[in-house]
């Protein structure tokens, strides 16, 4: 049995195994396209291969890939070594669900959710973080209980009027407490 493939060009100039030679391997990518990429074969030939994926792989030169292909075409059907981005795309509606299991959702560099709305419903919501940073134009929390804030030290600046109602309003401290002001009204 022989290794040696029999090539031919085809209109773009690209080498292409004649029909002869089947292959299945893996394969340098050399240069990229948008549905297709151009690869080098083990012999050194170079082909371009159809992106054939279940999904939208953005290849990279030097990525490693899975090609299967003869003189009628080579398909990318694997991504073996891949720097390039996927994207997992589909009309309408997706559901994501682990039955009887926990989903978990993991970045080595990071988690990012972008949409106009993010709706999240949980009978229990806990948050573990080292650092919480927030920005709104507008924030409105509704406490229905209990609203318990423990903290090392604490500092708000309101740029405008400030305004807190209570029925009872108790304030303890263990030191002093100043109020400063133009004018302090009591009663």
């Amino acid at each position: 049995m022989s290794n040696v493939a029999i090539l031919q060009h085809d209109r773009n100039g690209m080498a292409r195994a004649s029909s002869g030679a089947d292959f299945l391997g893996p394969v340098e990518v050399t240069a990229v396209r948008a549905q297709e990429v151009d690869v080098r074969l083990p012999s050194g030939a170079s082909v371009a291969a159809l992106l054939a994926l279940g999904y939208r792989y953005e290849a990279c030169v030097g990525d490693t890939l899975l090609v299967i292909g003869n003189g009628d075409g080579h398909y990318v059907i694997g991504v073996l070594q891949g720097t390039g981005k996927t994207v997992f795309a589909a009309p309408g509606d997706v559901e994501l669900r682990a039955v009887d299991g926990v989903l978990r959702l993991s970045g080595d560099r990071g988690v990012e959710l972008d949409a106009p709305e993010v709706s999240l419903r949980a009978g229990t919501l806990r948050m573990l973080a080292g650092a919480v940073s927030e920005t709104f134009t507008s924030l409105r929390q509704h406490v229905r209980e209990v609203l318990s804030v423990r903290a090392g030290t604490t500092h708000q600046v309101v740029e405008g009027a400030a305004f807190t109602q209570a029925k009872t309003s108790t304030l303890i401290t263990e030191g002093k407490v100043a109020i400063n002001g133009k004018e302090i009204h009591l009663g």
